[in-house]
């Protein structure tokens, strides 16, 4: 399946290519460059799990706003430029076109990199972990926009479940209200983002991505809006039990509420205090299911390519 450049997109020369010649192709977030993790790791990771795509057999397309330009992949400087410059700001849909039109610099949410992503023509993204329903969300009505992304753009996301940080059985029931498939891969039981389990039974269950691909075949066949999340679990090695990691959240969201913490700047701070608080080792674990991410969605984009329903 080839895809025709969009000519509101800059495509480096591989993804370009590999859309035209209908190879798979597997869209990466930004933020996690600009607001997850600290230089020079957040630039040497983004890096590393681009080459994890292409050991895998497809090609990596970090999305991003640049000078207010909409970027499907990116050199060196540009990778560079996201993990150093403090002008760069973590940017949502509702963002988008302020940031184009005063041609500023944009890291891009699970939100903005799917819209970006179907845009330029990729249907696979792989990403750490997605937004959902914050904690306290009936008082404060936080609610990520991943969610509503979710349910009407058709991009698959693979990712290691939401971010543990949030309410996990209310994030799963508002995806199902607006009938975005949660499909876990290879376990029953829905992922914890740092941890293999969140002790939450995973809608739908899927054995290999040849699997997840005939399910996107299949919901693009009936007419179905929006796409899926795929859930798939922090490799056994590198994953921290909820029994461990779960007092350190309820550590950082004190912390947070304690320095009037809010809004957009509630999931990086969190992370980073998180990152303290255990020594580095959720960054360590972070790196990992990334990159174990990254490897599975190229699989699925590969099985997507080269099958039909």
């Amino acid at each position: 399946m080839t895809t025709t450049a969009n000519p509101l997109v800059q495509y480096t020369p591989e993804v370009l290519d590999a859309l035209q010649t209908g190879r798979p192709v597997v869209a990466l977030e930004s933020t996690i460059i600009s607001h997850g993790m600290p230089y020079p790791q957040n630039v040497q990771t983004a890096r590393e799990v681009e080459q994890v795509i292409r050991d895998a057999g497809a090609v990596p397309a970090t999305i991003a706003v640049i000078a207010g330009e909409l970027k499907a992949g990116l050199n060196d400087r540009e990778l560079e430029l996201l993990g150093t410059d403090k002008t760069v700001t973590k940017i949502s849909t509702r963002d988008l076109p302020v940031t184009v039109a005063t041609r500023a610099h944009g890291a891009t949410t699970v939100a903005t990199t799917m819209r970006l992503a179907h845009l330029a023509g990729i249907r696979v993204f792989a990403t750490g972990g997605t937004g959902g329903v914050h904690r306290g969300a009936s008082q404060t009505f936080d609610i990520s926009a991943d969610l509503t992304e979710l349910a009407r753009t058709a991009v698959t996301v693979v990712s290691a479940g939401v971010k543990s940080i949030l309410d996990i059985p209310l994030t799963l029931e508002y995806l199902e209200t607006q009938g975005v498939p949660v499909i876990t891969l290879g376990a029953r039981e829905f992922p914890a983002f740092y941890s293999r389990a969140s002790g939450y039974a995973s809608p739908l269950t899927l054995a290999t991505p040849e699997e997840v691909a005939r399910a996107m075949h299949a919901q693009q066949a009936l007419g179905l809006p929006g796409g899926m999340l795929v859930a798939n679990p922090i490799p056994e090695g590198a994953e921290i039990p909820a029994s461990d990691i779960n007092p350190h959240i309820e550590q950082a969201l004190r912390d947070m509420d304690a320095q009037g913490v809010t809004g957009k700047d509630t999931t990086p701070y969190l992370l980073g205090r998180i990152v303290e608080i255990t020594g580095g080792r959720s960054l360590e674990a972070n790196i990992a299911l990334v990159k174990n991410n990254a490897r599975a969605a190229a699989l699925i984009a590969s099985a997507y390519a080269s099958t039909r329903l």
